[in-house]
């Protein structure tokens, strides 16, 4: 029973080649970069105003503080822009001022967003994706 696994700790430590060492470096120094930030706001969504509606909200959800983040007392606001889809759902979000990343109140944040419903803004007369602006607040009594 030694012998398959001393052969294949052998073969999982084979020498490698200057080529299959270069493709290593190169796909960890890539995966070390952060990923490119797609553009803001996404190609295609319209900003109020210019015959452009803004979304009406239809229904809102409050973000939950983490017990991490109450035992700390952080408080404050997180300032997010989001795209309210056609439909009327929240599509992509983004924090534009961030309160913790640490305790997890941006995320918490985010994922409340994410919840909400709108009546979609429109553009002459048709539904499109528009961007819209929300403040969630965390604060202890």
């Amino acid at each position: 029973m030694l012998g398959p696994i001393v052969l294949a700790i052998l073969v999982a430590h084979a020498p490698v080649t200057t080529a299959q060492a270069n493709a290593a470096q190169q796909a960890a120094a890539s995966a070390a970069q952060p990923p490119a930030e797609t553009p803001w706001p996404p190609v295609g969504v319209y900003r109020s105003g210019d015959g452009v509606t803004s979304p009406r909200l239809s229904k809102s959800a409050r973000p939950n503080y983490t017990a991490e983040a109450m035992r700390a007392k952080v408080q404050g606001r997180v300032m997010l822009e989001a795209v309210v889809k056609p439909d009327g759902t929240v599509g992509e979000v983004r924090v534009t001022r961030s309160l913790d990343r640490k305790f997890g109140l941006d995320d918490a944040a985010v994922k409340a967003l994410k919840e909400f419903r709108f009546t979609p803004g429109t553009k002459d007369g048709v539904a499109v994706p528009v961007i819209v602006s929300a403040e969630m607040s965390f604060a202890t009594r």
